[in-house]
């Protein structure tokens, strides 16, 4: 089986534990305004790769990979969903750990077989929920999130553990109240490990340039530590309220 790949990286340190191997599958559906990567959008294009030989790039590295493993990231690596399933079938017979970052947006929660067999093989879900109020998510990717939220339920309900990410952009996912209500929501994924909130940066307006698309969020600056900081405070809020039976606000 062969998938479409936009790239590799050989020494990722943000994709998971330790130092791993990142895979950025080719083709997306979301349309997320501040995405980083618009050159993985495209469906059907990209390098041609098996299986085998991202496995076999591993291991020619796998001596600098400290307590790592393989990342699947994108695009959104879902969309391949078999060609992962055959590339994680592979790095398990090795022992290798391996990762999904992943928006969840392709999951269907009454057809999951596939699905059931890919998360058998995975060891860590790095979700990313873009807004938790279904029309502002849709406002800011081009799709609802009910799947979304969906997917996170089926991993806590499977024991896969989970890493939440959230982009925080200043005026369109910081509000506090929408940022309590993903904490709420976060405090029943039994199988939460980590929460990270990311701040907006501006650094991809030079690849939407020589890709000739307008930039979507235009001026908005990029947010601060502090502010991704403090809104990473509000969520764990909801979280422990949440997790203390206390009613929804």
């Amino acid at each position: 089986m062969t998938g479409y790949i936009h790239s590799t990286e050989s020494f990722g340190t943000v994709d998971g534990p330790g130092v791993r191997f990142v895979v950025f599958m080719q083709g997306c559906p979301m349309r997320c305004l501040y995405c980083h990567n618009p050159d993985t959008w495209a469906v059907g294009k990209g390098e041609k790769r098996t299986a085998q030989s991202l496995i076999d790039e591993y291991e020619s590295l796998k001596e600098f990979l400290k307590n790592g493993g393989i990342t699947v990231t994108g695009g959104e690596p879902l969309m391949q969903l078999d060609f992962v399933t055959e590339l994680f079938t592979l790095a398990k017979a090795k022992g290798i750990h391996t990762c999904i970052d992943s928006s969840g947006i392709t999951f269907t929660p009454d057809d999951t077989e596939k699905f059931d067999k890919l998360i058998s093989l995975t060891d860590l879900v790095m979700l990313d929920i873009k807004h938790i109020d279904p029309e502002r998510h849709k406002a800011l990717t081009g799709h609802e999130n009910k799947n979304i939220l969906a997917f996170a339920e089926y991993l806590s309900k499977k024991g896969i553990p989970v890493w939440i990410r959230h982009v925080l952009v200043p005026g369109v996912t910081d509000d506090e109240h929408f940022l309590f209500e993903l904490g709420r929501f976060i405090g029943g994924i039994k199988t939460l490990k980590a929460l990270d909130v990311l701040p907006y940066h501006t650094m991809a307006k030079s690849k939407y340039q020589s890709l000739g698309i307008p930039y979507p969020l235009g001026d908005i600056p990029p947010a601060s530590k502090e502010q991704a900081a403090h809104a990473r405070d509000v969520i764990m809020k909801g979280l422990y309220d949440r997790l203390s039976g206390k009613g929804s606000h």
